[in-house]
């Protein structure tokens, strides 16, 4: 059978995941890869380096896909950067879920270390740039050096509460993952109430429902 002459990255990465739901495990090698799905390895390293690569370029995709969706949306570019950041969160834990036996394959063994796994490398460049464009209002701190501080404290923390969420989807049992948006909905209120000082209740909100759910989970 003749080698298929058009491969796409979108072609590889559907491949790769079925493979890893179908076996449980990374194919063997890239050739046998390239040879089982029918085409050329050359195309692959085209796209990517690397398995390790590949899955990283995954969760990259899953934000993308979202980021897509949204800018389609007339609605979505009238929001504030509160409202943005939510329907973010919403769609990009949509894809996630229509996507969660891979991403619970991937992720399950080592979601309570999630800061620190490469497979999450490009998702946090991507999610950190959104965060960076957003326009999030901040301190007016007439200090060149302290500003950078408070842009890199946002930031980080942005990508922290997107791990915590994570983290609770990923042990979420609830019917149509609920309780997930329901985190969702405190947590950003809550970091926002934080920045913009005006506000802690979002802050003992969020924290009476972590209680409530550990004392639960007990």
């Amino acid at each position: 059978m003749a080698k298929k002459k058009t491969i796409t990255e979108s072609d590889i990465i559907g491949f790769y995941m079925d493979h890893v739901l179908t076996y449980g495990e990374q194919p063997k090698s890239i050739y046998a890869f390239a040879k089982t799905n029918n085409f050329e390895e050359q195309k692959f390293y085209e796209h990517f380096s690397s398995f390790e690569t590949l899955e990283q370029c995954v969760f990259k995709v899953f934000f993308d896909n979202a980021h897509e969706v949204l800018e389609k949306s007339e609605d979505y570019l009238t929001f504030d950067s509160r409202n943005k950041l939510l329907s973010f969160y919403y769609t990009f834990f949509e894809i996630l879920t229509a996507n969660r036996s891979y991403v619970v394959h991937v992720l399950d063994d080592c979601k309570n270390q999630l800061k620190t796994i490469k497979v999450l490398a490009r998702l946090k460049q991507r999610f950190i740039n959104y965060i960076e464009h957003l326009n999030i209002s901040k301190f007016d701190i007439k200090q060149e050096q302290l500003d950078n501080i408070q842009n890199k404290s946002i930031t980080e923390t942005a990508w922290l509460q997107l791990l915590v969420t994570m983290k609770f989807w990923l042990d979420d049992t609830s019917s149509g993952f609920e309780k997930t948006d329901l985190f969702i909905e405190k947590s950003v209120k809550a970091s926002f109430d934080f920045i913009d000082t005006t506000s802690f209740k979002g802050l003992i909100d969020l924290g009476k429902f972590l209680y409530k759910e550990k004392m639960h989970a007990n």
